[in-house]
C-alpha cells in the first residue's frame, strides 16, 4: 500500500489541513468529526431509509458504531487515506450528515466521493452544497485532479446531487457494501475531473452594495426582507444591485432614496469592508459602507420592516449568509 501524507495535522477540535476548517458553504459547514458529533450521529444514521442506499452504514446503527466510525476516520486521515467531515447546519451547528474523500491506493490524484444526509434534510439542496464545498477543498487545497462516485441503483436523488456538481460518464457496476447482507450493491459509477468541476462551478459575479446607517445613539439600521422576495424574513443592511455602468456609491445613493426616502452624498459614504460569498449559481461581491449623515426621515417604502439595532445585538437578527461575516467587523468598528 502506498504511503501518503496525512490529510490533517490534528482532528480533535483544532484547525486541520492548511487551517481551512470549517469549510463554509451557503447553508452548511464541513468540519472533521469529533466528540461533539457522537451524540447526534447514532440517531441520525439509525434510519433504514438512509442505510438502504449506503454501502457502509449498518442498520440498526448504535452509539458503538458511531464511536468506532469517528475513531476510524481519525486513523485513516492520519494515514492520508480518507478524509471524513461532518456536515453541520450554519447557525445552530446541527449535524446533518457526513461527506468523505477516499484516496485511491495506487493513484494519489484520484479520490472517491461519498456522502449521506439525514432523512429530515432530504430535498433541500444541502447535500449538493456539502459535496461542492468538499470538491472545492479537494481541488484547490489537496491537489486531487480526478474523482469517482458510486450511486446505488434506485437512488435518483443522490445521482442528481452528483450531476449538479459536474459528475457524468455513468457506467453500471457492483459496489462493495460491507454493511449490506449480500456484501454488494448494484450501482452506477460516475466520474469527474478537476477541470470539469471548475467548469460546472463557474459563476458570474453579482455586484451589490450595502450600507450601515448609524444614528446618533450608535445604532445600526437593519431591514427585513418582505414576503414574496428571496430570503424573505431575513434581516440585512440597506442596499441593492449595482446597475451596469453604475458605481457602487451611486447605486447605494439611488437605493437609499428608493427604499428609505433619504438622500445621501458620496462624501458621507465611508467604505468599511466587503463580503465575498459564493452561492450555487453566482458569486456575490458586496462592499459595505458606513454612513452617519443623511437628509430626510428614514421610512420603509418597499414593505420592509425596519429596526435600529445596537452593535452588540446585531448577531441576534437572522441574516443572509453574506451579511453574517460583516457583523464582527462592524461591531469592532463601532465599539
Amino acid at each position: 500500500m502506498s504511503t501518503f501524507p496525512p490529510f490533517t495535522d490534528a482532528l480533535d477540535g483544532e484547525e486541520g489541513c492548511l487551517g481551512v476548517y470549517p469549510l463554509r458553504a451557503d447553508r452548511v459547514l464541513l468540519r472533521p468529526l469529533d466528540a461533539r458529533h457522537l451524540q447526534a450521529l447514532a440517531p441520525l444514521a439509525d434510519d433504514a431509509e438512509v442505510a438502504r442506499f449506503t454501502a457502509r452504514l449498518p442498520h440498526p446503527y448504535t452509539a458503538d458504531h458511531a464511536r468506532a466510525f469517528v475513531e476510524e476516520s481519525h486513523a485513516l486521515a492520519a494515514q492520508g487515506l480518507s478524509l471524513t467531515l461532518a456536515i453541520e447546519r450554519r447557525g445552530d451547528f446541527r449535524l446533518l450528515g457526513v461527506v468523505s474523500l477516499d484516496r485511491d491506493h495506487d493513484d494519489p490524484a484520484l479520490a472517491e466521493v461519498g456522502y449521506w444526509i439525514g432523512r429530515d434534510f432530504w430535498g433541500q439542496g444541502l447535500a449538493s452544497e456539502a459535496v461542492r464545498a468538499l470538491l472545492t477543498h479537494a481541488v484547490d487545497d489537496l491537489g486531487f485532479t480526478r474523482f469517482t462516485a458510486g450511486v446505488a441503483e434506485g437512488n435518483a436523488a443522490s445521482r442528481r446531487v452528483l450531476e449538479k456538481v459536474g459528475f457524468g460518464d455513468a457506467r453500471p457496476g457492483r459496489c462493495p457494501a460491507p454493511a449490506r447482507p449480500d456484501g454488494a450493491l448494484d450501482a452506477t459509477f460516475l466520474s469527474l475531473t478537476a477541470e470539469g468541476f471548475r467548469a460546472a462551478s463557474a459563476r458570474s459575479i453579482l455586484l451589490v452594495t450595502a450600507v450601515a446607517l448609524v444614528d446618533p445613539d450608535n445604532r445600526v439600521l437593519l431591514q427585513k426582507r418582505p414576503e414574496g422576495k428571496a430570503l424573505a424574513g431575513l434581516w440585512e443592511f440597506p442596499g441593492g444591485k449595482v446597475d451596469p455602468g453604475e458605481s457602487p456609491e451611486r447605486a447605494l445613493i439611488r437605493e437609499l432614496h428608493e427604499e428609505l426616502g433619504i438622500d445621501v452624498r458620496d462624501s458621507c459614504l465611508a467604505p468599511l469592508t466587503f463580503a465575498s460569498h459564493a452561492t450555487a449559481t453566482f458569486h456575490l461581491l458586496m462592499p459595505l459602507y458606513l454612513c452617519r449623515q443623511w437628509k430626510g426621515r428614514v421610512e420603509a417604502r418597499e414593505g420592509q420592516e425596519l429596526a435600529w439595532v445596537a452593535p452588540n445585538r446585531l448577531s441576534a437578527y437572522p441574516m443572509p449568509p453574506a451579511d453574517i461575516p460583516l457583523i464582527p467587523i462592524l461591531r469592532d468598528w463601532l465599539g
